[in-house]
């Protein structure tokens, strides 16, 4: 019977258990000298510990303690599980002879480190395989830098680029977010880094995404280059999606807080001015200890994700201009006002200049037909490979007789325009731009008018001279062809008398004593 007059049927009834338990609790209860009026003064702990403590029997061994914090970073490495890092656990545990200490089971071991893992902030819940991503964004919250001339403030860009594992941060100060800013700062990022990562995860702006698709978006083709000459794959993080890059998310809040927070009463009037500033606040930035780990992110970096990473290429990619351009008929294409040859062949077609700040390269069908060394002469240069001349006119679709034809359409002055433009030249392809030029003007103005105005412009110029396509334009603008009255004067032989010198003159060497 207990305290209360119920019998122990009676108890195990009213408790849904049975009866043998409760023989077994109150056996307890006299072994431990327990009685009702003790109990009903101590809390459920203190009964418990009091009716269970047989040491080794009932009584909950003490176990070895877990190294959350070592097993957190362990994790990021390559290849590693909860299972083998508990496996190392338990043989530590085990061949340890001078603790009396046993090892969790696998299962509680697991339980254990999620908990603990719960308390971290959200970022750093998430297990990122070291060298495996770095995760690139641009601050809402822009620095700026204030022209000296003027005092106006101008806003710039904060490109951030954070690896997952380390939290390794590259920061730097951008004008815009235009591809060939975006793709030097992707590119000093990696600099940074000493290393390449395995993946790159930008947002999907418009200079890395060129088809922004939440499943299958488009790598815009520069970026694609980019990427395989750092043989890393590119995965655009999903719109609407923050969770895709929390990293850098929290990367950029935190370089918001520790270095545009700290710059904000600075005044900068250049731009490598204020690189130099976050320069020396990213290294504080990164040798700032972990406050629930140990080391900083240079320590993780170079103990994480370093080793796994891989070495850069020994050449810096060099970003390439594109460009869509037509072959004209003198067989060459322009590129930043320049001209450079590709095949006769290609007359009429559509084919894609591709430059760097030394090399231009043309490409037709995916496949490149030319190459030539960038030209920074002055406007109008021509850059001409021997090769891609035609053998002869007969294989030309434009030789220069077709020209001069064309040009006779329009009056027997504009022939004799045509022909000398032709004959100035080297090689008479390199004049066709200059006489479709002509031509245009000849279109616009009609036969009659281009004529008289190519025969005054031909009666002020020498025989081996051709007159300029701008100064047949002012003609035609002044209405000169039409004013018989204004014509120019027939050239007539030079005035001989003996104070006339004459160009001979001029032209003798006198000797020097």
């Amino acid at each position: 019977m207990s305290d209360a007059g119920r019998s122990q049927r009676q108890i195990a009834a009213s408790l849904a258990i049975s009866v043998g338990t409760v023989v077994g609790y109150l056996k307890r209860a006299r072994g431990a000298a327990l009685t009702w009026e003790l109990a009903a003064g101590m809390t459920a702990e203190a009964v418990e510990a009091a009716l269970f403590r047989d040491v080794g029997r009932n009584e909950p061994a003490v176990r070895v303690a877990i190294d959350f914090g070592h097993v957190h970073r362990e994790l990021r490495r390559a290849g590693v599980t909860l299972q083998l890092l508990w496996e190392e656990y338990h043989l530590a545990a085990t061949t340890n002879r001078e603790s009396p200490s046993l090892p969790y089971r696998y299962s509680h071991f697991c339980e254990l480190y999620g908990a603990w893992r719960s308390k971290l902030s959200p970022t750093m819940r998430q297990v990122h395989r070291a060298g495996e991503k770095a995760f690139i964004d641009y601050s809402g919250k822009k620095p700026h830098i204030v022209d000296s001339h003027t005092g106006v403030k101008q806003e710039v860009e904060l490109f951030v680029m954070v690896l997952g594992a380390s939290n390794y941060t590259f920061a730097e100060a951008t004008r815009t977010q235009k591809l060939a800013d975006f793709v030097g700062s992707t590119i000093r990022g990696l600099e940074y880094f000493d290393a390449a990562p395995e993946v790159l995860v930008p947002d999907q702006l418009r200079s890395a995404v060129r088809g922004p698709d939440r499943y299958d978006p488009l790598i815009n083709e520069t970026y694609l280059e980019l990427q395989q000459h750092y043989e890393l794959a590119i995965i655009p993080a999903r719109p609407r999606k923050p969770r895709d890059k929390a990293k850098v998310e929290v990367g950029v809040l935190i370089a918001q807080r520790w270095i545009l927070a700290r710059l904000r009463n600075r005044t900068f009037f250049s731009l490598s001015e204020l690189n130099e500033a976050i320069a020396e606040l990213l290294e504080d930035l990164n040798t700032r200890p972990f406050k629930k780990l140990e080391g900083c992110r240079r320590s993780a970096f170079e103990s994480i994700d370093r080793p796994a990473m891989r070495p850069l290429p020994p050449h810096r990619y060099q970003l390439r201009e594109r460009r869509k351009v037509g072959v004209n008929i003198d067989y060459h294409v322009e590129f930043d006002f320049r001209l450079y040859s590709v095949s006769y062949k290609l007359i009429g077609q559509k084919v894609e200049a591709r430059a760097t700040a030394t090399v231009v390269e043309i490409f037709h069908n995916d496949g490149r037909v030319a190459s030539h060394a960038r030209s920074y002469g002055r406007r109008g240069t021509m850059v001409t490979c021997e090769d891609h001349r035609p053998v002869q006119h007969q294989h030309q679709k434009w030789p220069p007789e077709r020209m001069v034809e064309w040009a006779s359409t329009f009056g027997p002055s504009v022939a004799i325009v045509v022909e000398r433009t032709l004959a100035q030249r080297v090689h008479p392809e390199q004049g066709y731009r200059a006489c479709l030029g002509i031509l245009r003007v000849a279109e616009k103005h009609g036969a009659e008018r281009m004529d008289a105005a190519c025969a005054r412009a031909l009666a002020v110029s020498t025989a081996s001279h051709a007159p300029h396509r701008k100064y047949i334009e002012s003609i035609l603008r002044q209405g000169l062809d039409r004013d018989p009255r204004r014509a120019p004067a027939t050239r007539t032989a030079p005035l001989e008398h003996d104070n006339v010198r004459g160009g001979d003159y001029y032209d003798r060497k006198e000797t020097v004593h």
